[in-house]
């Protein structure tokens, strides 16, 4: 499995934040057409261990593999989504690709049992 993650930065407050809400929504509408999208996760930055973090909101898009979302990027709904994503200011976000890895569980068994 693959994912198409966007990085957005914190875009500030008061109407900063009502703009990105808007833009956000309008960007999220269009991704949510593309086709063969296997999961979707919108997360919210609440914080790091350091404390303050310039991330506000992390989407990710799961699919498949990468020829599926390199095709889906090109559809005409990715294509319409990435020129929504050229809204946004220069810098206030990041695109990323990433292979997904997952186990059953959520631990380690223990080597010494």
């Amino acid at each position: 499995m693959v994912k198409f993650m966007i990085l957005f930065r914190n875009p500030g407050s008061g109407l900063d934040q009502a703009v990105f809400e808007n833009r956000y929504n309008d960007f999220l509408a269009l991704v949510e057409r593309m086709p063969d999208i296997r999961r979707r996760q919108v997360i919210n930055v609440i914080g790091s261990p350091l404390g303050t973090t310039t991330l506000y909101r992390i989407l990710e898009v799961y699919f498949d593999d990468t020829p599926q979302m390199e095709a889906a990027l090109l559809t005409p709904a990715g294509q319409e989504a990435g020129q929504e994503l050229a809204k946004f200011a220069a810098g206030s976000f990041e695109l990323i690709f990433a292979e997904v890895y997952e186990e059953e569980g959520g631990s380690t068994p223990n080597a010494n049992a």
